[in-house]
């Protein structure tokens, strides 16, 4: 039985994530765990309106505010305890990562 963990690391500061993202496949490469990525998606761009004051009757709004989220995606095959360390890591407040971890039965098994 093998298991896959797959890595979401997400960010506004790209420079952040990418040096994230470096450690990660260091830290594979080092324990010699078979990693695929990272995988880049296309930066998402976001657009926030801005109300100059909460009452709701107000029109009046300041400029939107905008920013860019970057994503990238890691798959850890095996090496279950050197992904748990990873998903467990103390990552900057601007970078979110989700982890999710897939059982993978071997050919001819039974459950």
């Amino acid at each position: 039985m093998t298991f896959v963990t797959r890595l979401t690391l997400q960010s506004g500061d790209r420079a952040a994530l990418d040096g994230i993202v470096e450690d990660i496949k260091t830290s594979a490469e080092r324990k010699g765990a078979a990693l695929k990525g990272p995988h880049s998606h296309p930066p998402e761009k976001f657009s926030v309106p801005q109300r100059c004051r909460l009452h709701g009757d107000d029109d009046r709004r300041f400029s939107s505010w905008e920013y860019t989220v970057f994503t990238r995606e890691l798959e850890i095959h095996g090496h279950d305890s050197l992904a748990r360390n990873i998903a467990s890591q103390n990552f900057p407040d601007s970078v979110h990562i989700e982890a999710e971890v897939e059982q993978i039965h071997g050919a001819g098994r039974g459950n």
